[in-house]
Parts: structure tokens; sequence; C-alpha cells
């Protein structure tokens, strides 16, 4: 079986369905360089000592990639603001608020969600996210007190923002927790090795790289049907059990997106 592809996509995003609990083992690695995320600059990926905490302030729009305290002090009223957040595959990243001061009666709020949405398609998509969408979202005017720690169920989260009076804004503190089985995660890096492994679980995974890429997947160990479909396969892996696709496309939902390949049966090593 073949297991070098390359596409010209914005996004590729490797599906794995897993309709059966035993171990799955993909491997993608050496894909071709590219340009980075824009809005991760490379001030963000610097060493600090051991013990310091990173801290800068916030833009309206902004992207990060390491732990650190962030404020946003409004200038003026911002009215459509959000913060991506992302780590590395094996990461989940916890916000916690440290200082908010914003207006929740006049109109502010300040609201964390679990994953991304861009241009109003959502990663993890519905179908691949263990919560409904309206869970996926903690509105401070709504919790306050009773909820300043939120955590993820992957590698990103980001949070949404308006504040009308100048000098409002809020503090937060982004930590990283190890996950030890990704299931949905967007790689921040156009090169590299990854692997998914999906013990006894019953769910749908996806990896997603925001690059045109080479992709090689050298291992693949799949399960096989045992009376449990989480996503309908495609017609050429119709009854076999768990399988993996390949999709491409331009924005974040898995179900909104071309299919590129189907594999549908286990393999080991590069042919």
């Amino acid at each position: 079986m073949p297991s070098a592809f390359q596409f010209q996509c914005h996004f590729i995003l490797i599906f794995l369905a897993a309709s059966k609990g035993e171990t799955r083992y993909l491997e993608v690695r050496d894909a071709v360089e590219d340009e980075p995320f824009l809005l991760l600059s490379e001030d963000l990926k610097r060493e600090l000592s051991a013990g310091q905490i990173y801290r800068r302030s916030l833009r309206c729009i902004d992207m990060l990639s390491i732990e650190g305290q962030f404020t946003f002090t409004a200038d003026q009223p911002q009215l459509h603001c959000a913060t991506f957040f992302i780590g590395e595959p094996e990461d989940l990243i916890t916000i916690d608020y440290d200082f908010v001061n914003i207006d929740c009666q006049g109109g502010d709020f300040l609201k964390v969600f679990d994953g991304w949405i861009l241009k109003g398609e959502k990663f993890p998509s519905s179908l691949d996210h263990p919560l409904p969408t309206s869970q996926r979202y903690v509105d401070f005017c709504d919790s306050g007190n009773i909820q300043r720690s939120i955590s993820s169920s992957q590698n990103v989260a980001m949070i949404f923002f308006r504040i009308h009076q100048p000098g409002n804004g809020f503090t937060v503190t982004v930590k990283k927790n190890a996950n030890l089985f990704p299931c949905n995660v967007i790689s921040q890096t156009p090169s590299g090795r990854f692997t998914m492994v999906s013990p006894h679980q019953h769910r749908n995974c996806s990896f997603s790289i925001i690059y045109p890429v080479v992709i090689k997947i050298s291992d693949l160990i799949l399960g096989h049907l045992n009376g449990l479909l989480l996503k309908k396969p495609s017609v050429g892996c119709a009854g076999v059990g768990d399988f993996v696709e390949l999709l491409g496309g331009n924005g974040l939902d898995p179900s909104k997106m071309f299919p590129l390949a189907d594999l549908c049966h286990s393999f080991h090593g590069v042919s």
C-alpha cells in the first residue's frame, strides 16, 4: 500500500474513526516546510529560565503557543476580539482568570471556547467533540467566581471578548498539562513526526495540518467492526471497522472537507 501522499491544501486532516476498543497507531512524518502561523512570532517560542513566568499584553486578535500570564486592557471600545491558544499535540490548555474588570450588564463578555472557531467552523467538529457545542462555551458573565479555571479537551482553545469601556480588561494565566492519548490535534508546525494512539476508546479522532504537506504514514494498526460505528465509512472502507480518512479543504470542520484518500487496512513499514 502506498504510504506517501502530497497534497496542496490549506487544511489537511487525518481522520481516524475508532469503532473498536483496540490500540490504533498512526504516525505521520516528514512534512515539507512552509510558512508558520502568521500570528506566532518567534519571541513567543524563546526559552525562559527556570521559574520565570512569561508576561505580555494581548492584542485584540492574538495567538499564543507559550505558557504565561497575559493581560488585555482596552484603549478604546473593542467589540470583536479573540485569542487563539495552541500547544503541542500532547498538551491540554488550562486558562485561569486572575483578574477580570468588565461590564457584563453593559454588554461586555468574556468567553472561553473548548477548541477553535474560525469563519463559522469549529475544531473539533460537533461530531468529534465529547461535549455538545453549548457546553463548550464558558461565559465569565454567567459563571463569575464559580468557574475561574477552564481546561480544554485537546491542544487548542480560545477566548472571545467584547469590552466597551477604555481601561477595562482582564488577566489570564495559561498553563499546559499532559494529555497521554491526544485525540483531536491541530499541528502548529509544518514538519515533524507525530503519533496518534486510541487505546480502548470508542471515538472519532483527527489530526489537522494547516500547511501544504507531504505525508508519510509508516505504521497503521486498525481494529475491526464490533457493532459500533461512530462515523459512516466511505464506500471504499464499508464494513471493515476502524478506518483512516485523509481530507482536504480551507476550513476547520472535517464534515465540510473533501475526501482525498481512505486507508482501510493495517500495515507496517514504508513501502
